[in-house]
């Protein structure tokens, strides 16, 4: 199982190699996050958060720090510092960038993880936030506590509702429901609403659940879809609810080793259309069990009794779960690895119901236990999650066989055997043997901590020494021998070290932790004794290998002692670059093959093979020149030979000066730490340190007094050059002040010179200028005279115009005058006819109803009370009509008359105007005194026709009020006569003189009726002429103005 360090980096990689979570129980990787410092500790985390694509997840820790992890793109950053606790997270909001972070404090936060910026802090709860839900739209969200859970409007973010209890109830949660607009809350009393979102009126409530399952709801989980409600508490029992139906589906039985519930999540899936049939179960045991809803069956689980889980969240995709551990850590699971053995063909599922109470059939008929659908797994403690597969493993092993098994299921004897046939290692598979060979120990944090350091000061000018196209292979190549100097101080005082190095980078530079380890294994085997003389060559090394050659070929080497060629010349070129200056890639690669395969002393032998088989070509070299030459360029040599002859050295070599004796076994770097590398003079090394620092430093202090020596020199040359700038220019100055005092003398004798002429001229100028002034004025004076007279021929000519003008108006207004007046005239004649037309018309209706009322006088006595009302009517409304005829015509006298008073003024006034233009101010101020005394009198006159139209309708309403008495005097008359009629037929019925009375009467009537219309006649004839007594129409007599 891969673990990453966090540690105080802001950013960086999860994993270092791919990860193998099949191989891990699932587990992808375990992040942990310790502080150094003089007590180092864990960092716990405490919640973890997916974002709605389900590759990210926010993750919170005990101090307040927030980080993101890209699960696809393989990093982590640190987003946020809050500095205190987190409580709940959100990270599905509509922004995507954005988050929400639930505090200590009871308040709720939005950050951006981009920019880093606090976006809204928002405040309301007095008690801990344990959930943040967050709407499917992320538009809303709702954070609950145990006394309150608000509603909170995320565009806005103002609070927009809040939810209240009575402290002895308590919320346990609230929620939107997937796919719709429902909040679900859900309070201590088991008692669960459906409330909607937009007006937040209650939807339903859930019934309670029968006796016989009762428990107390603390945890609780939706189908993406929003149909299915899962709830569970403090026991092994979970109730099923189908929220359309509103009715328990089932009872799910938990194992007997689950006693409670902590925390619940479906797991999704891309196919089952929301509609979520696993569902995770997080009991008291800290252990996460996986089961199938409709068949409860158990699929699988995560966690154990030694590494319990505090907490998780699955992803939205159905990918990953990220488990909060209850040591702090948090691991990350892939789905995919966890469901391997689930996907399998499945052994028959078995269905347990279980009898509760024989009384109780509802609850026993809901229940289903559930059961394992696959083997029991052992309980596996920390040391075995690694687990390593043997090929064929044996039960006796002996001692030999169990030091030539290597990682991954190798053997080494077997490698040996497959090397020797076929001379190499298939080149697919050969890194992978290579890291079983060398047994690496993939020490990730030992080696961040190495590469973290940064670059060694003894590599910094490294490219300038190694120059190189490729910038990328220099980088691997600094970072690696960085590490090798962090890691031991003797590497950044070796000068070889970049050459035995290079050609590992080269091979691995895509993984720099296995180069690194690589480079370490082959220093601490096979360069064995290197450095006890450092900082000369091994000596001791190199006597080993003239010991081999002297054996072997004492003609090559006494031919190499003749001509001064030391092993240093020979053998050390070929140690310390590793054989990669004289062979190509492909032949250094099968060196390696067999080097890696066998005892470190195996290297010595090949480099002595290597001069063996090159006898020939070397005994006929004689320069030392020559024998550089050879040890440092490739030859045309068969590499499978030298090979050969290496293994024949190995076996032919007498045990006194056989390297392996002098040559410890190959020993791994130890997991977890890398090993002390002590093994070279350190005084050596201190004192060379020491000399190279100050070295540096008199380099550097020499530097500074060499520049502050050339900043001298450049101000002192700087100070020459502007004092001879300085003299120069003023000798330039001296010069050009003697020529300008020449040329000021030179120019005031011309200026004298001149100013006499100019003096001359300006009396010339003065006299020219008297007479051109002289000519001006008199030409003016001319022209002034000119304007003059124009000025009053214009005037002349405007007065003729305006008298013209006038006259036409006058005439234009005079003929207006007259026809006006003949329209009036003609309206006038036009009323009276329709007030004649009018009375006739009255008249003939009087007739004709007098008419019918004696016609109709011999039928029914009471028709004719009821034919005076309507003749009544009439007369009235006749009445009123000729009263407004005589208003609208009187009012329309006065507009006229207004008018033609108004047109005098105005004709008075321009007349006057024409007359003479001096009086014309006096005319104006007489005509407006005439017209405001004219105004005030019309206004007086106007006041008292409004006096006598008030007068004229009081009158007008006496007499109204004398015609209804006279009517209802008539009428009780005729109702008295009616009722003496009535007593008179019934006391002479029989008599002969009823008839003759009752036509008397009749006649009597008809009189009175007469004489009654007469009235009436006479009163309207008396208000006509009273009418046009006081508003006679306007007579205008044929007058003219005159000027």
């Amino acid at each position: 199982m891969q673990s990453s360090d966090l540690g105080n980096r802001e950013q960086g990689k999860l994993w270092h190699r791919k990860p193998a979570p099949a191989a891990q129980q699932g587990v992808i990787v375990n992040i942990i996050h310790s502080a150094t410092g003089y007590h180092s500790k864990t960092i716990r985390f405490l919640n973890v958060a997916f974002d709605s694509s389900g590759d990210s997840l926010l993750a919170g820790d005990h101090q307040g720090n927030i980080y993101v992890l890209d699960l696809t793109g393989n990093r982590f950053r640190l987003v946020q510092r809050t500095m205190q606790a987190c409580t709940a997270l959100a990270f599905n909001l509509r922004r995507k960038t954005e988050y929400l972070v639930a505090l200590a404090d009871y308040s709720i936060k939005c950050f951006d993880t981009d920019t880093k910026e606090l976006v809204s802090w928002m405040r309301g709860h007095d008690s801990s936030i344990s959930s943040i839900s967050v709407h499917g739209s992320g538009r809303y969200a709702i954070t609950t506590s145990t006394d309150t859970a608000q509603f909170w409007d995320l565009d806005t973010f103002q609070r927009k509702r809040k939810l209240n209890v009575r402290q002895s109830v308590g919320i346990q949660k609230v929620f939107f429901l997937p796919l719709s607009n429902t909040i679900l809350s859900c309070f201590k009393d088991n008692s669960i609403f459906a409330w909607e979102c937009d007006t937040l009126q209650c939807k339903y409530q859930l019934p309670t659940p029968i006796e016989g399952s009762m428990l107390h709801y603390k945890v609780f989980a939706v189908t993406r879809d929003g149909r299915v409600l899962v709830t569970g508490g403090k026991s092994n029992h979970l109730h099923l609810w189908c929220l359309e139906s509103k009715q328990l589906l089932r009872i799910i039985q938990m194992p007997t080793k689950v006693r409670a519930v902590r925390h619940l999540e479906f797991l999704p899936d891309s196919f089952d259309g929301g509609s979520n049939q696993v569902l995770g179960v997080l009991s008291q045991d800290n252990i996460m069990r996986f089961i199938n809803i409709q068949t409860c069956k158990h699929l699988f689980d995560i966690g154990n009794h030694e590494e319990g889980i505090s907490t998780a969240a699955i992803s939205p995709n159905g990918r990953y779960i990220a488990s909060v551990m209850q040591n702090g850590s948090l691991n990350i699971y892939s789905v995919q690895a966890l469901t391997q053995e689930v996907n399998k063909p499945p052994p028959p599922l078995v269905k347990v119901v279980e009898d509760l109470s024989k009384g109780k059939l509802g609850a026993s008929k809901l229940t289903m236990r559930v059961t394992s659908g696959r083997s029991e797994r052992p309980w596996k403690s920390r040391g075995s999650k690694t687990q390593t597969r043997v090929l064929k493993p044996q039960v006796n092993t002996s001692l030999e066989n169990k030091e030539n098994e290597l990682p991954d299921g190798l053997n080494k004897k077997r490698l040996q055997a497959l090397l020797k046939g076929f001379g190499e290692y298939p080149a697919k598979y050969r890194m992978f043997v290579w890291r079983a060979l060398l047994q690496l120990p993939e020490n990730h944090l030992a080696f961040s901590s190495l590469i973290d350091k940064g670059i060694h000061s003894a590599f910094v000018h490294l490219k300038d020494e190694y120059p190189m196209k490729s910038r990328k292979l220099l980088r691997v190549l600094q970072r690696t021998l960085s590490a090798l100097a962090h890691w031991s101080a003797i590497f950044g005082e070796t000068p070889y070290i970049p050459l035995l190095a290079f050609p590992f980078v080269k091979l691995f530079q895509n993984n720099q932790l296995i180069c690194f380890e690589v480079v370490a294994t082959v220093i601490v085997n096979w360069c064995q004794h290197w450095f006890e003389y450092f900082p000369n060559p091994p000596v001791n090394v190199l006597s080993m290998v003239e010991n081999i050659l002297a054996h072997h070929d004492k003609e090559l080497l006494q031919h190499l002692i003749n001509c001064n060629v030391t092993s240093q010349l020979y053998a050390w070129p070929l140690l310390e670059t590793l054989f990669s200056e004289v062979l190509t890639r492909e032949e250094w690669l099968k060196v390696f093959d067999n080097i890696f395969s066998n005892h470190p002393s195996y290297f010595l032998m090949m480099v002595a093979a290597y001069i063996i088989c090159s006898r020939a070509p070397l005994l006929h070299c004689n320069q030392t020149e020559d024998f550089e030459y050879f040890f440092h360029h490739r030859n045309n040599l068969d590499i499978n030979v030298v090979i050969k002859e290496a293994y024949h050295l190995m076996e032919a070599t007498p045990a006194d000066i056989h390297p392996q004796r002098m040559l410890d076994d190959f020993i791994p770097l130890t997991k977890g730490q890398y090993p002390v590398f002590n093994k070279y003079p350190r005084f050596i090394v201190d004192y060379q340190t020491q000399e190279r620092e100050r070295i540096r430093q008199d380099e550097i202090e020499y530097l500074r007094e060499r520049q502050l020596v050339h900043e001298i020199e450049a101000k002192a040359v700087q100070r020459k050059v502007e004092d001879e700038a300085w003299y120069r220019k003023q000798e330039l100055l001296r010069e050009a002040e003697e020529q300008r005092r020449k040329i000021l003398l030179q120019e005031e004798e011309k200026l004298a010179d001149q100013r006499q002429r100019l003096t001359a001229v300006k009396r010339e100028l003065k006299v020219k200028e008297l007479q051109l002034l002289d000519a001006a004025r008199r030409r003016f004076l001319k022209h002034q005279q000119d304007q003059r007279q124009m000025e009053l021929k214009r005037l002349d000519d405007e007065i003729a115009r305006k008298v013209s003008m006038r006259e036409q108006e006058t005439a234009a207004t005079v003929q207006d005058v007259e026809v006006r007046q003949m329209e009036l005239e003609s309206q006038r004649q036009l009323f009276e006819q329709q007030l004649v037309k009018d009375q006739e018309t009255v008249t003939q209706e009087v007739k004709g109803e007098i008419d019918a009322s004696r016609r109709r006088a011999d039928l029914e006595e009471h028709l004719v009370q009821k034919l005076i009302e309507i003749d009544r009517d009439e007369d009235r409304k006749a009445q009123v009509l000729a009263e407004e005829s005589l208003a609208k015509a009187d009012q329309k006298c006065i507009d006229t008359d207004w008018r033609i008073q108004a047109l005098y003024k105005q004709r008075c006034d321009d007349l006057d105007r024409e007359a003479h233009y001096e009086e014309i101010a006096k005319l104006l101020h007489d005509n407006r005194v005439k017209e405001a005394e004219l105004l005030k009198a019309m206004k007086e006159e106007e006041d008292k026709r409004w006096e006598e139209v008030t007068e004229k309708r009081a009158q007008l309403e006496a007499e109204q009020l004398a015609v209804a008495a006279l009517d209802a005097r008539r009428k009780q008359f005729l109702d008295d006569e009616m009722n003496d009629a009535i007593e008179l037929a019934e006391k002479l019925q029989s008599e002969d003189g009823y008839f003759v009375s009752l036509d008397r009467r009749r006649e009597d009537l008809e009189c009175r009726e007469r004489e009654l219309m007469a009235e009436v006649r006479e009163l309207r004839q008396k208000l006509t002429s009273k009418a046009r007594a006081t508003y006679p129409l306007p007579h205008f007599p044929d007058t003219k103005w005159t000027a």
